[in-house]
Order: C-alpha cells, then sequence, then structure tokens
C-alpha cells in the first residue's frame, strides 16, 4: 500500500468534489480523507494499491461536471492507517 496527498486546484469547491471523490475512492477501495482548503483547493490523503491511486488521479484530473480542474500535485508519503474513506468540513 502507497499513501498520495494530493492537491487539486481550479473551480474544486462547490461543485460536489467532495462527495464525488468519497462515492469514487469507496468503490476502489481508497482509504484516507478529502477536505476543502482555505486557498480554494481541495486536499486528499489517499492510500490504496497502484491500481487505485492511479485511478483516483484520473478521477481528480476530471472531478464532477461542474468542477473545472487546473491542476493535480501529488506527493507519495509514507502511508497511515485508515479504516475508511471521509469527508471533512475543516483541515485537521
Amino acid at each position: 500500500m502507497k499513501q498520495w496527498n494530493i492537491t487539486v486546484t481550479g473551480k474544486v469547491q462547490g461543485v460536489h468534489f467532495r462527495a464525488s471523490t468519497k462515492a469514487v475512492a469507496d468503490q476502489l477501495g481508497v482509504k484516507g480523507y478529502v477536505v476543502n482548503q482555505a486557498d480554494g483547493s481541495v486536499f486528499l490523503e489517499a492510500v490504496g494499491d497502484d491500481f487505485a491511486l492511479e485511478s483516483i488521479k484520473e478521477w481528480c484530473w476530471e472531478g464532477p461536471d461542474y468542477a473545472q480542474v487546473d491542476d493535480v500535485q501529488i506527493v507519495e508519503v509514507e502511508p497511515k492507517t485508515y479504516h475508511n474513506f471521509e469527508v471533512y468540513k475543516k483541515q485537521r
């Protein structure tokens, strides 16, 4: 298992990005969380296998219907243990 910390920028808040990302993560078996950032971006901590992480990355570039993604930045870090994928309202 690997962990990618993903920052998505563009028009990604107010377009159901977090809820849609949770649905995709749950389908892929990705664990972690997604949260809106104060700067207007969306941040994910995503833990999964190579296929799941590549798939969530592709999803982040698309986003839900009304999103307009400008960039997706990925940093691989030491994986944490998560039991599911959560949507947070505020950064922890």
